[in-house]
């Protein structure tokens, strides 16, 4: 039988909270998939870096705080 390519397992005493477990090399295919290896994605990834190096962020507890008021 073959191993499933993603488990998630939800936490009894946190109900908001859940486990997920991949294996690195199927992580790897998805982010591939996904265009995560696209090099303007990564571009944006050195750039958020430095700004969250630089203190420009912001604690969200939702993502509707983001939204354009």
């Amino acid at each position: 039988m073959a191993n499933p390519t993603i488990t998630i397992a939800a936490k009894a005493n946190y109900p908001r909270k859940f486990l997920v477990e991949i294996d690195a090399h199927r992580l790897e295919k998805l982010a591939s998939v996904l265009g995560l290896f696209n090099p303007d994605f990564l571009e944006s990834l050195d750039r958020a870096e430095k700004d969250y190096q630089a203190g420009r962020f912001r604690k969200v507890k939702s993502l509707k705080e983001l939204r354009l008021a």
